[in-house]
């Protein structure tokens, strides 16, 4: 419909390395989420939730997948409350360039918010964050997942 994907796009998100395969924090038939290495200042630990299934963007996204997107952003976002002990969570999506679209996978964010974290006034942190760094947050939520 809407797509901007190049013919040779190598897809981060259907090619996990195995760095990346542990901040998966949860996987299901249809969606996985991770913590996402791109990090805003006072939102550490946010979350991509992704189809298993390459669909480009929201247009091209079948109702199921939405579905298991949004079922997964509720218990995901229930989780981050206990183990971020965070005030709020926001969800964020992009469409297209003009959409700030950058990968060209459907994803979803999910922010931990706190009072006064200006998230949507504060650009993210120029570099990905260490995995180390990024495997703490992982395990913070997949004890409150599994608790």
């Amino acid at each position: 419909m809407h797509n901007h994907e190049p013919a040779d796009y190598h897809c981060p998100f259907c090619h996990l390395t195995p760095d990346r395969e542990a901040d998966v924090v949860y996987r299901d038939e249809r969606v996985f989420a991770m913590i996402c290495p791109r990090w805003w200042p006072r939102n550490a630990g946010h979350l991509l939730i992704i189809p298993v299934a390459h669909h480009e963007n929201l247009y091209d996204l079948p109702t199921a997948d939405g579905h298991a997107i949004f079922d997964a952003t509720r218990i995901l976002a229930r989780a981050m409350r206990t183990a971020y002990d965070c005030a709020g969570v926001s969800t964020r999506q992009h469409n297209e360039p003009a959409g700030n679209q950058d990968v060209w996978h459907f994803h979803q964010h999910l922010f931990p918010r706190y009072p006064g974290d200006d998230l949507y006034g504060t650009p993210p942190q120029p570099d990905w964050l260490p995995a180390d760094r990024r495997r703490a947050y992982a395990e913070r939520l997949r004890a409150a997942l599994n608790p």
